[in-house]
């Protein structure tokens, strides 16, 4: 018997749906891509889980996992949970809040299948989930979930490029349920606001940061880099 469908408002054009036993949404291939689901437990995520790279990993070095030392984590611009995930297999606590209702319901469904498998059960476990705007409501869905915010992750969508053409078909479904993120400045006031210990911006490696305070220091990768907003050590 299949799961009832949850009731959201979408853009027209795409619509909620099980396909092969996972929610997903689901729109015209040519110009959305194949079906969105979120899956923990096989494909791309379990091969990050198994050779990934572990706490070597930029996401696992910015949100400050070293040897001895696993924060806890909120991931405020959850997505599909990638990050989140591969956070949460390297031992740490993770909130995940995601203001999009449709994308919401696939992170519910994607970690009720990972609760559900013997794999990545124990992953799940140190996983909750929270739908709500962090800019908005930030404080109010941490206390809502007892949870400790020692290290806040951001990933703000990153504005339009005129070429659209040249956004992948994945980020042509985000952009259709959210836009861009142009309250990204007041999402960031909030979680350094929030967070006891740090808080990681995730950009395109060349943008500039974030409107605001200016980060402390940065992490750089092939394709992107990590802002860090550093209250205190970790180590303590």
């Amino acid at each position: 018997m299949s799961q009832p469908i949850p009731e959201v408002l979408l853009p027209t054009g795409l619509t909620l749906g099980y396909v092969e036993g996972q929610l997903a949404l689901i729109g015209e291939e040519r110009e959305y891509g194949k079906p969105l689901s979120v899956d923990f437990v096989s494909g791309k995520a379990a091969h990050r889980r198994q050779f990934g790279g572990g706490r070597g990993q930029l996401v696992a070095k910015a949100c400050g996992l070293a040897k001895g030392v696993t924060p806890s984590v909120i991931d405020a611009t959850a997505g599909l949970g990638r990050d989140a995930f591969v956070l949460a297999s390297l031992g740490a606590p993770v909130l995940m809040i995601e203001r999009v209702a449709a994308i919401a319901a696939l992170l519910s469904d994607g970690l009720a299948r990972a609760a559900a498998a013997e794999d990545t059960a124990a992953i799940a476990a140190r996983m909750c989930l929270r739908h709500g705007d962090a800019a908005e409501q930030l404080a109010i869905l941490v206390a809502d979930a007892e949870f400790a915010p020692q290290v806040i992750h951001l990933d703000p969508m990153f504005p339009h490029r005129e070429k659209s053409a040249l956004v992948k078909k994945e980020m042509r479904v985000f952009r259709e349920l959210a836009g861009d993120d142009d309250d990204a400045p007041r999402l960031l006031e909030a979680a350094l606001d929030v967070a006891t210990h740090r808080v990681v911006v995730k950009r395109p490696r060349k943008a500039p940061p974030i409107a605001g305070p200016a980060p402390q220091h940065t992490l750089e990768g092939k394709t992107s880099r990590y802002d860090l907003y550093v209250h205190r050590s970790l180590s303590r």
